[in-house]
C-alpha cells in the first residue's frame, strides 16, 4: 500500500528568522491525521537566517536527527557537546548528528555564518525505551557514500558506521540521477516512509518532487530510480 503525500499538504510556519514546513503535527499546525507514522514523529525542514537560531531550550525521551543541507549549525548542550562555532557540536553538509533527549537535556542549535541561510531537516523518532541517559553522537557521510545508492546513516545497531538510535528504526539517504537505481528489501511487519529532500524520483512507480512523501505498508521491497537532483532519505520502522 502506497501513500503519496504532497510538499503542498505540509504545515508552514514563518517566524521571521526561521521559515519551517511540517511534515507531521508540529507546535502550532495541528493535523490529526498527521500526527506521526510508527515512530516517526517529526521532519521539519528548517531555513534559519544568520545570526539567528534557537535558545536554549529542553527535551525529553526523543530521539532528534539533524541533516544538513546547505550552511552549518552549531549546537551546544547540557552534558557538554559544543564549543561555539567551532569544533564538535558544529554540523554542515554530509553531517548525521543524532542526540538523544532521554531522562532530559537541554540544547541550542545557532547558525553562526554572516550572510548564509542554514537549510536543515530536524527529524523526531520516539524511542522504545524511556528515561535513558543523554547521549550526543554525530557522523559523515560523503556524497559518494549515498551516490546511486541508500546509506545506512542511522539505525538501533549503529551499523555500518551509522549514528545509534534508542529505537527500532533504520535510516537511509541517497542521491541519484539518471539510470542510478537502488532496491530496499522490505521486512514484513516494516513499514516505510521516504521523503524526498530535493529533486524529482520515482520510488515504486510513484513520482515524487522535492517535499513529497510517500508512506508505505504491506510491499517487500523499495525501488528507487528516474532521479533528477535527487536527495533522499528512507526510514524503516517498526509497524
Amino acid at each position: 500500500m502506497l501513500e503519496l503525500i504532497k510538499s503542498s499538504q505540509r504545515g508552514y510556519a514563518d517566524h521571521g528568522w526561521l521559515k519551517s514546513f511540517h511534515s507531521f503535527s508540529f507546535a502550532d499546525y495541528v493535523n490529526e491525521k498527521r500526527m506521526g507514522f510508527g515512530a516517526l514523529r517529526v521532519i521539519n525542514e528548517d531555513r534559519i537566517a544568520a545570526g539567528t537560531g534557537f535558545g536554549t531550550h529542553g527535551h525529553r525521551d526523543m530521539e532528534i536527527i539533524s541533516y544538513v543541507l546547505e550552511g552549518e549549525l552549531a549546537h551546544k548542550d547540557s552534558i557538554g557537546t559544543g564549543t561555539g562555532d567551532q569544533g564538535p557540536g558544529v554540523i554542515r553538509p554530509g553531517d548525521v548528528q543524532r542526540m538523544s533527549a532521554g531522562s532530559g537535556v537541554r540544547h541550542s542549535e545557532f547558525n553562526h555564518a554572516q550572510g548564509k541561510e542554514t537549510h536543515f531537516l530536524q527529524i523526531w523518532i520516539q524511542p522504545d525505551r524511556l528515561g535513558v541517559a543523554p547521549s550526543y553522537e554525530q557522523a559523515h557521510f560523503t556524497a559518494g557514500d549515498k551516490r546511486g545508492r541508500l546509506a545506512l546513516i542511522a539505525s538501533g545497531d549503529g551499523a555500518a558506521g551509522s549514528v545509534t538510535l534508542n529505537a527500532d528504526a533504520r535510516l537511509y539517504a541517497g542521491l541519484f540521477e539518471g539510470t542510478e537505481r537502488a532496491e530496499l528489501a522490505l521486512a514484513p511487519g516494516r513499514i516505510s516512509y521516504v521523503h524526498l529532500v530535493r529533486g524529482s524520483l520515482v520510488v515504486n512507480g510513484q513520482v515524487l518532487q522535492a517535499g513529497d512523501a510517500l508512506q508505505i505498508s504491506a510491499e517487500n521491497k523499495l525501488v528507487l530510480e528516474g532521479g533528477q537532483g535527487a536527495e533522499v532519505l528512507v526510514f524503516d520502522l517498526a509497524a
